[in-house]
């Protein structure tokens, strides 16, 4: 795994962002609130992860994105830190499941005929619309298919060989657009959890922007 700080200037607080699969610094550079420092976790390959860097901190939110949200319940299953909230947006932590996650077939078709060309199809279908998708690529994405190929076929590894993570997150914001985690399986997922439900693709730049910059009611408790 791959920790970024975006974000370093000794604040008492952090944002920590655990995002989806394929993604990258370039793609989620972005502000944060003021008074939090932001680090960025992305490429798991491998979910090794310096705690050690997020130690010190009084208050950590936890936003965590699509793979994102089951690699940040792996990595904190059972460990306590001072989380202010922690908050899950279009995944779940069952992310190769019929009914809560991406259909079984459909990842496996995924991995099984990755291509330059298949990353493409992902990538229009992730964001929902040609001006969404050019906004994603306007941030250069820089990593290789190969490589998001390893990474896919890691996380296919380790969720279909392990159980899934015991860990407890505050809310769930499901986008009603989501075309890669189905927001009807999202639901089951999250049963008893506090549900926000948003019109939103999979990958949605509005969103993401609110969320790092603290903005709205997506962070507050009902």
């Amino acid at each position: 795994m791959k920790q970024t700080f975006i974000k370093k200037e000794g604040n008492p607080r952090l944002m920590l962002f655990f995002a989806g699969w394929g993604s990258e610094e370039n793609l989620f550079r972005r502000p944060v609130e003021e008074g939090y420092d932001y680090l960025l976790c992305f490429d798991y390959r491998t979910l090794d992860f310096d705690y050690a860097s997020i130690k010190g901190y009084t208050e950590i939110r936890l936003l965590a994105w699509s793979m994102g949200v089951w690699a940040a319940s792996r990595v904190f299953a059972e460990r306590s830190f001072p989380w202010q909230m922690k908050l899950a947006v279009n995944g779940t932590p069952f992310p190769i499941d019929d009914r809560r996650g991406i259909p079984e077939m459909i990842f496996k078709g995924t991995l099984e005929h990755f291509s330059e060309d298949t990353l493409a199809r992902f990538r229009r279908r992730m964001c929902g619309s040609s001006g969404q998708t050019e906004e994603f690529l306007s941030h250069a994405p820089t990593r290789t298919a190969e490589e998001l190929r390893e990474e896919l076929a890691a996380l296919a590894q380790v969720i279909t060989t392990c159980a899934a993570p015991s860990f407890t997150w505050d809310k769930a914001i499901i986008g009603n657009r989501d075309k890669i985690f189905p927001p009807r399986n999202q639901h089951k997922a999250w049963q008893g959890t506090e549900i926000m439900e948003t019109e939103a693709e999979h990958y949605d730049t509005p969103l993401f922007s609110r969320l790092l910059e603290g903005k709205g009611e997506e962070w507050t408790r009902h």
